[in-house]
């Protein structure tokens, strides 16, 4: 494993790759190479120096996707500062209280994103720059910082009157050992806390991808995940630009239809990716064309069904680009049906995990040595284990430790008691088994965790993943009412391969014949007693995954 200091990385990178291309914003036509983007980072270093900003001041980060973005999260850390990444889906009271509970001097937001902002109501904010420009959009009385940015091109040529040269990329020296992140998250208990991510936490994720040879210098990136959240900000973005990649940002919600005209553009030599995307595109597009009846019929012979999953590879792989090695997938729990049919056809794809209190990553495996059903295992650096009486095969929490695994809470020393032991381990609060080689699989979380009046414990995720691909199901959610399991849907009223979503009437006969479909398809104690239709989506977090908390009634 690759041994390095999570600033030098970027020295290094910046100073080696100084002309090849680093950032581009996909939907513009505006690009920086690597020497533009060291550049650019210099005069924000410029901005914070003649605003007074000293090393582990905190300074947030607001808005979409997008070059300056990129640049300005380099610049907080390479200067010796702390960055606050604000997930741009938070709402105006949780971006609030970010701020202020992270003491954040300073605020990059975007222009849309900063019109939620009210700055009396942050306290200690001096001032705010676009992340269309990085102009001041806003300074407090005294903070002179409209006339700091005024003054830049002067400050810099004075500066570097010979011009910034890749000499001149150097860096404030920060321990590994010190925070140089704080992410909040916004978990699915409903609670925000600030994570308190290390240089060595992000370094030995970097180091694990450079070792794992997953990018390298002019390779391609699109980015399309969102940077504020740790799996996207690691692997979309500051894995690739440490080691020379070309990173395009998507800038915009990836749905399937733009995601693969891009993908066709870009043709990213890797994909990261949330199981959402890929379960879209399987329901959507492959499903309906493998419930044909010739399909059906061909696909009961070996030698036809073979070259009808061949070609649905090459399709499927030539749609994604037809450039990357492979697709791994993470953030949250793949569909064990869709997950069956990519290693089926031998699509090039593996499941890894991780936790924003992990930086993110815990486990991975590449695809050529994927386990179906399971997230890889321990990346060097991590240790796993499972608190269970049998750990092969009676479920229990997901405990680990290691180089990745955060300080803390920021200023919460009694949830980072509950989660994080004296020496070291780090408690998930997922469930799950490992086998004997150390390969780990997931059962569930443990709050989401069903136990029955016969002392069954049930993981609803399972249940819902089978529902999840029946007719006219966009999304479910299953609960305990009364010492019964009743499954909440939201219906997908799109849903062309049933064509029968339209009226209540239809929905309510086709949810009961996906009920008793889906009881013949899980353990007795596991059995739905009742369909109820939910008018709206559920409410999630902004990775996406359901608050449960709130349904659970």
């Amino acid at each position: 494993m690759v041994e390095q200091n999570f600033i030098r990385f970027y020295e290094r990178s910046f100073r080696n790759n100084w002309e090849l291309p680093a950032l581009s914003d996909y939907f513009k036509e505006e690009g920086f190479t690597y020497g533009e983007t060291a550049e650019e980072i210099a005069r924000l270093h410029l901005v914070f120096e003649g605003l007074g900003i000293r090393k582990g001041d905190r300074i947030a980060l607001f808005g979409r996707n997008n070059t300056r973005w990129c640049i300005a999260f380099l610049a907080v850390v390479t200067y010796g500062a702390v960055v606050v990444p604000v997930l741009q889906d938070f709402n105006a009271n949780d971006v609030h209280h970010i701020l202020n509970h992270s003491g954040a001097v300073l605020l990059f937001a975007g222009d849309q994103h900063w019109d939620s902002i009210v700055p009396r109501n942050v306290e200690k904010m001096r001032a705010v720059f676009s992340l269309t420009d990085f102009s001041c959009l806003y300074e407090r009385k005294g903070s002179h910082a409209k006339k700091v940015r005024e003054e830049l091109d002067g400050a810099f040529r004075k500066k570097y009157p010979d011009g910034f040269s890749r000499e001149d990329v150097k860096y404030a020296d920060v321990p590994d050992t010190e925070v140089v992140e704080l992410n909040y998250t916004s978990g699915t208990t409903g609670f925000s806390k600030g994570v308190m991510i290390t240089g060595g936490n992000l370094a030995n994720n970097i180091a694990f991808g450079i070792a794992s040879e997953l990018h390298f210098p002019g390779s391609r990136a699109l980015a399309f995940l969102p940077l504020a959240h740790a799996y996207g900000c690691m692997f979309d973005f500051l894995f690739p630009l440490a080691v020379g990649t070309h990173v395009t940002l998507l800038g915009k919600i990836p749905s399937p239809k733009v995601l693969l005209e891009a993908f066709a553009r870009v043709k990213p030599n890797i994909i990261f990716m949330v199981p959402l995307i890929i379960e879209k595109i399987y329901k959507k597009q492959i499903l309906p064309a493998l419930e044909r009846k010739t399909i059906r019929f061909a696909s009961k012979i070996p030698l036809l069904a073979e070259k009808i999953y061949e070609k649905i590879n090459r399709k499927l792989v030539d749609s994604f680009g037809g450039a990357f090695s492979q697709v791994i997938i993470g953030g949250a729990p793949l569909n064990p049906e869709v997950e069956a049919f990519l290693y089926k056809i031998r699509f090039p794809f593996t499941v890894g995990y991780g936790m924003t209190e992990c930086a993110p990553l815990i486990s991975y495996m590449p695809y050529t040595e994927f386990v179906p059903t399971s997230c890889g295992r321990a990346i060097t650096g991590m240790e796993i284990r499972i608190d269970s009486s049998d750990p092969q095969h009676i479920p229990g929490e997901i405990v680990v430790r290691g180089k990745n695994v955060m300080k803390g809470y920021y200023k919460n020393e009694a949830a980072t008691r509950d989660v994080l032991e004296p020496d070291g381990w780090l408690h998930t609060g997922d469930m799950g088994t490992m086998g004997e080689d150390g390969t780990l699989f997931i059962r569930g979380r443990s709050k989401s965790m069903i136990l029955t009046g016969s002392g069954q414990n049930i993981y609803p995720e399972e249940i819902e993943s089978k529902l999840n691909n029946m007719p006219c199901v966009m999304e479910s959610l299953v609960v305990q009412r009364k010492g019964k399991l009743v499954a909440l849907v939201y219906p997908d009223y799109e849903d062309d391969a049933s064509g029968s979503c339209g009226s209540v009437q239809q929905l309510s006969e086709v949810m009961e014949r996906n009920r008793q479909q889906l009881n013949r398809l899980v353990a007795p104690y596991e059995q739905i007693t009742e369909i109820v239709l939910y008018p709206t989506e559920f409410e999630k977090t902004p990775k996406r995954s359901i608050k449960r908390y709130l349904y659970n009634v």
